[in-house]
């Protein structure tokens, strides 16, 4: 079949189209080497590259058959163009040169700002002849990496931000909750006084912790209260048998010698000293009886004024022991009547404490109000407790008396140069002339009445603090008050 080849004409195109003899020949030597079995491939037509001289050309080849594309092939018709860098530039539209190859395989060069590709020219025989080498700006790449800086910039700072939001909710709602519970525990341990945390009404876990810390402080409040109470009446009650026990040693020297001086007989038997006297009186007693009769009266006299003396010793032992014990009672009526520790103390506090002795009271339904607000005082906490307790009592007793079943007591706090707390109920009252003696030992409106500390005791505490009890009514069956006074923190401060 090649030598039935004709060869046309090699034209340069950019010559002029003038005929190039030399490319001719060198691409007949070429189309000469070319296995035509090889490049088809297979195939009916194929293509490849071919280098002639310092050019290189894109040949296509086919087999010339029937227009219906049976029978044997009678030959091949093969086409050669010759390419140039500035063809392949203007194709890619990009930098573009041919240059020798390096191999078979194609060969990616990445750079900072391009990509360098050359890609090898195929000839007939499956090796490179020529390579086309170019770069591709790599835009998309920049693109790319310029949208993944973006976007890891955004995420970051979104993350900062959304850090930031989570920061500050947390200081709002955890942190800051937290540190106004400890503080306020520092101040419960400065101070010593178990008031109330603040509650914000939250249902969350802060919420409920801050309520069962203030349950806590309740429950501690309470028990400091009772431990108050007990101390205060433990010390009554240790007082009050370390007395009974000097009483009793100061009495032991007395029950001695009295019981001695019950179970001592008699000096001499009176019968006998009568006997002997009717005896002496006689004329007719001998010498020698009478002289022994007087002898043993004598002996009895003396025997006498040695018992009187031994009984007048004994009982100056005893004006002694009896002395002893009329100064330890003295001494102890004496400290009862002494002024008691005084402290600063919320009056509406103790009020407020008391409270359940009206509002769950078992003999009538009453209706109990009193001030929310600190009032600050000078007084005994626990004494001042007891005599608020038992005021509050007796007003619950007095409006039984009543026979309504209901009732009411009102209790106020008057603050000017002494702190008045007066308590006032819709009771039973009393007449006025019955004033003065509310406060006898022992004396009470109700003959059934039993327990509590009595206004005796009442008065006399409030007196010992430094204060005073009043009793007011408008009459029988008009309710009473009850004026506690004592004198307001401030005052006791500026007196200091």
């Amino acid at each position: 079949p090649l030598a039935s080849a004709r060869v046309e004409p090699a034209r340069d195109d950019d010559a002029g189209g003038r005929e190039r003899p030399a490319m001719r020949a060198a691409l007949i030597r070429a189309i000469g080497k070319v296995d035509y079995a090889r490049a088809l491939g297979g195939s009916n037509s194929g293509r490849f590259y071919a280098r002639l001289g310092d050019t290189v050309a894109a040949m296509g080849i086919a087999q010339v058959r029937r227009s219906d594309g049976s029978g044997i092939p009678r030959g091949y018709v093969l086409m050669a163009r010759a390419i140039g860098s500035a063809q392949i530039a203007e194709l890619l539209q990009v930098p573009a040169r041919i240059e020798r190859a390096s191999g078979d395989a194609e060969v990616v060069t990445p750079g900072r700002r391009t990509i360098e590709i050359a890609v090898p020219l195929v000839g007939p025989d499956g090796h490179a002849v020529a390579a086309a080498r170019f770069a591709v700006p790599r835009e998309v790449s920049m693109l790319g990496r310029r949208l993944l800086l973006l976007a890891v910039a955004g995420s970051t700072l979104l993350l900062l931000i959304v850090l930031l939001v989570l920061r500050r909710v947390i200081a709002r709602l955890v942190l800051a909750p937290l540190a106004r519970v400890e503080g306020h525990m520092q101040r419960v341990r400065a101070s010593g006084s178990l008031s109330l945390l603040d509650e914000d009404g939250r249902d969350d876990e802060i919420g409920s912790l801050g309520r069962s810390f203030n349950a806590m402080l309740a429950q501690l409040k309470d028990l400091r209260e009772q431990i108050e109470v007990q101390s205060f009446a433990l010390g009554r009650s240790e007082s009050a048998v370390a007395v009974m026990h000097n009483v009793r040693n100061a009495l032991n020297p007395i029950s001695t010698i009295l019981s001695q001086g019950i179970r001592q007989p008699a000096p001499i038997d009176r019968a006998t000293l009568d006997r002997a006297f009717a005896e002496l009186a006689r004329d007719d007693v001998p010498a020698p009886r009478r002289a022994k009769l007087v002898a043993f009266v004598t002996a009895a006299v003396d025997a006498e004024g040695l018992a009187r003396d031994a009984m007048r010793g004994e009982l100056q032992v005893g004006r002694e022991a009896m002395a002893h014990v009329l100064e330890i009672i003295g001494q102890q009526q004496k400290q009862a009547h002494e002024r008691p520790e005084v402290e600063r103390v919320d009056v509406a506090e103790i009020v407020a404490r008391n409270a359940s002795i009206a509002r769950y009271s078992q003999l009538a339904s009453i209706a109990f109000s009193f001030p929310a607000g600190p009032h600050w005082a000078m007084a005994n906490r626990v004494i001042l407790s007891q005599v608020v307790g038992n005021l509050l009592g007796n007003a619950a007793e007095a409006i039984a008396a009543n026979g309504t079943g209901s009732g009411s007591i009102t209790v106020t706090i008057e603050e000017g140069a002494e702190i008045a707390i007066v308590i006032r109920d819709d009771g039973e009252g009393f007449d006025a002339d019955r004033a003065p003696s509310l406060f006898q030992r022992g004396f009470s409106t109700r003959s059934h009445k039993s327990g509590g500390l009595g206004l005796h005791w009442c008065a006399n505490s409030m007196t010992a603090m430094g204060g005073a009890l009043a009793l007011r009514s408008a009459g029988k069956g008009l309710g009473a008050e009850a004026v506690l006074t004592l004198a307001t923190a401030e005052a006791e401060a500026l007196a200091a």
